[in-house]
């Protein structure tokens, strides 16, 4: 099939608000990572999947100059579970280097190239097989780049919602409240969920985007 051309408008807020809720992960399926022998078993559970949703939170800064140091969650997700790792735990580094550094596995998720260097700097980790699936998500069609909550709506026909305030809290406060596990999750979930539906409707725009991942980050 044949990748149209760039023509189609960002969906509006009136289109959004008029689609069925994201049906997104309760927090019976959403595990933190809180010790070695949480992370020895979401390793084991991980590396079962071929591919896996990926997102990272920050703690956001508010004063001009602050420097960013995050990433302060990183965020894993299957079909069925979403693992929300802390990134000061003395397991991290061994829990996410086998899924981060994987040829087999691919990371899909919205602006994953901004997580390369911070993922590096912190762990000298470097993240291969990791596929941005705005630029696939706008070759359907798009004028525009096309973020997470837009890629939902226009692939699987759903509103994902998104708390500006819990987007903008403290990621690095222990622990996360409820809310901040549901939305950091979910991130990761709705990525999974994106490229699902992209295999599944437009496996073509797929293998390409897959094709022409840079042979080091090729899954």
């Amino acid at each position: 099939m044949a990748v149209r051309s760039p023509k189609l408008d960002h969906p509006t807020k009136e289109f959004l608000a008029g689609l069925p809720p994201f049906a997104g992960l309760e927090l019976d399926r959403i595990q933190w990572v809180g010790s070695e022998n949480d992370a020895a078993c979401a390793l084991q559970t991980l590396l079962q999947a071929s591919a896996l949703g990926f997102d990272t939170e920050t703690r956001p800064t508010f004063v001009a100059g602050d420097v960013r140091t995050g990433p302060d969650v990183i965020q894993l997700a299957t079909a069925d579970l979403a693992f929300c790792i802390p990134a000061e735990g003395a397991w991290t580094r061994q829990l996410l280097a086998p899924l981060l550094e994987s040829d087999r596995i691919l990371k899909v998720g919205f602006g994953v190239a901004n997580d390369r260097r911070p993922i590096y700097g912190r762990y000298g980790i470097k993240l291969k097989g990791a596929l941005d699936l705005a630029p696939v998500v706008r070759r359907l069609g798009y004028r525009q780049r096309v973020g997470l909550q837009a890629a939902v709506a226009v692939v699987l026909g759903r509103r994902l919602g998104k708390s500006k305030t819990t987007q903008l809290s403290n990621w690095s406060a222990r622990p996360l409240k409820p809310s901040q596990l549901i939305y950091a999750a979910n991130d990761a979930f709705a990525s999974w969920s994106v490229f699902d539906g992209i295999q599944r409707l437009h496996p073509e725009l797929l293998q390409s985007a897959i094709a022409h991942l840079v042979p080091s980050d090729r899954p």
